[in-house]
């Protein structure tokens, strides 16, 4: 669970600090860099997982392409800045399992996690250009500090049940700055030596290689940032049935639905109180649960199944309406199948992490938005009750530029992304931080960025234009003009004006 992100030099990211709890909703207008935030979360991931030079390929930059490393950099005219920087507060399991299937226990599962990189001109890749390693460190975050360190609300009983362990001495990750630089890798509950690498000549970080063997609260953070993800939901991938071979794991895109449904339906009827597998019933409850779920954002619906194809080895999802038609998921419209798949990865108890989502409000209709909302929030850890199989360490974080949306999530989760003027010296450059509302525990936690103004929500919540601000329009060539339509609008209508909540703010 990332509790804490700050980022400095990254795209327009300059000297960004945000809280998270466990549900999080990211507003602002297109453009202004909300969707930066979540690839400064993306990069982090994969640089958990893969090569410095692969992970920067792997995120966009601000061109929307993924060619050019130093397009990740921050930019100001046609200076681009040396370094980037991130610092991630971080709550991880305590249990992890490394690349060769051995597992461990961390020491202490609330860490902060730095990390400093450099763009180096290097002809010989094909972008151009390498990242260098400057500086990393993992440090564990005292216990005693967690209730300042966690602003958000909770019980003490979550905190206990998430934050375990201790730890004394030295950094498990650390750098010594000295000519030449090295990381240090310090082992778990060991005086013995750790293990030094020059930080120039390192092709990944040194935590994207931690294991079992030599680091057990390193390769804990490893598998924490791994989990990571960005949900892209693509309706031709929800769509598509499943081979009975296919991994049993919803994919980032949607894919492997059926098949991931179907398995948390089988499981249900072998795992819970011994139930036997033949009787079905925890396969069944698992189905209905799905579709009362679903109920709540599609009235018609009644039923869900997994139909297993025995002579074409297929797995395929089928929804089945009050009328008593049968409807395969190729023909379900995109909202609904969107729901399904978040319907389906709340039932995944076991597959905890950080879910970014962007725009959830898209298939679907603006009067099944709270549904949608109440759905996300569930798939997040309840921070009022310890954790356990019902209760996983998950989180999630959405973007939107939706009104609609805005005014319905819980103000404490609301981050307004505001455009601002920072300067260097003579130079001015666009940034953008982000804005709790005023009274919430966002604006009471320590440097937080001051509230956003009311004034500045209530347009974005409000976007209509009034009717004295429109410019007349001209008359057409043939001599017929087209004023009168001015009027046509239909939030001009004189029966609705009184119905609108800002009609009187002269906005």
């Amino acid at each position: 669970m990332l509790t804490r992100l700050k980022v400095n030099g990254f795209k327009n990211l300059v000297d960004v600090d945000v809280y998270f709890g466990p549900f999080t909703c990211v507003a602002g207008a297109n453009g202004v860099g909300k969707s930066n935030l979540f690839d400064a979360i993306r990069f982090l991931s994969a640089l958990a997982d893969k090569p410095l030079v692969e992970a920067a390929l792997s995120v966009r930059d601000e061109g929307g392409r993924t060619a050019d490393i130093r397009g990740l950099f921050h930019r100001v005219g046609d200076r681009y800045d040396t370094e980037m920087s991130f610092e991630a507060e971080m709550i991880v399991p305590r249990a992890a399992t490394d690349d060769l299937g051995q597992t461990a226990e961390a020491s202490i599962t609330f860490l902060r996690y730095s990390l400093t990189l450099a763009y180096r001109r290097d002809d010989a890749q094909p972008s151009g250009g390498a990242i260098e390693l400057v500086e990393e460190e993992l440090k564990h975050i005292n216990l005693g500090d967690a209730r300042a360190s966690l602003p958000f609300p909770h019980s003490p009983q979550w905190r206990k049940s998430a934050l375990t362990g201790h730890r004394f001495g030295a950094a498990f990750i650390s750098t010594v700055l000295k000519d030449p630089r090295q990381v240090m890798l310090h082992q778990d509950g060991s005086a013995g030596r750790p293990l030094a690498r020059l930080a120039a000549n390192l092709p990944r970080t040194v935590l994207s290689v931690a294991t079992a063997a030599e680091s057990r609260t390193a390769l804990a953070a490893r598998r924490e940032m791994q989990s990571w993800r960005l949900l892209q939901l693509e309706p031709s991938a929800l769509r598509k049935p499943d081979e009975f071979s296919a991994p049993p794991r919803l994919g980032m895109d949607g894919s492997h639905l059926a098949a991931t449904l179907y398995r948390l339906a089988r499981r249900a009827s072998t795992d819970r109180n011994g139930r036997d597998p033949s009787s079905r019933e925890g396969e069944k409850a698992i189905y209905a649960q799905v579709a009362n779920r679903l109920a709540e954002l599609i009235s018609d619906a009644r039923s869900i199944r997994v139909d297993r194809d025995e002579r074409r080895e297929l797995m395929t999802l089928y929804l089945r309406d009050r009328s008593g038609t049968e409807h395969p998921a190729r023909a379900l419209s995109d909202g609904t199948l969107r729901f399904l798949a978040l319907t389906v990865l709340e039932l995944e108890s076991d597959a905890p992490g950080l879910l970014c989502l962007e725009e959830p409000e898209n298939g679907i209709h603006p009067e099944r938005i709270p549904a949608m909302l109440r759905l996300l929030q569930d798939i997040a850890t309840d921070p009022n009750e310890p954790l356990d199989a019902d209760n996983p360490l998950r989180q999630v974080i959405v973007n939107t530029h939706s009104p609609a949306v805005v005014l319905q999530v819980p103000e404490h989760s609301l981050l307004v992304a505001e455009p601002y003027e920072s300067a260097t010296g003579d130079q001015h450059f666009p940034c953008v931080r982000f804005s709790p509302l005023d009274s919430t525990w966002r604006a009471k936690a320590p440097n937080a960025v001051r509230p956003v103004a009311l004034g500045d929500l209530l347009v974005f919540l409000n976007p209509v234009e009034p009717a004295e601000r429109l410019a007349p329009l001209e008359p057409e060539p043939n001599g017929r003009g087209r004023a009168a339509q001015k009027s046509h609008r239909v939030v001009d209508r004189s029966d609705l004006q009184a119905m609108f909540q800002f009609a009187d703010t002269g906005l």
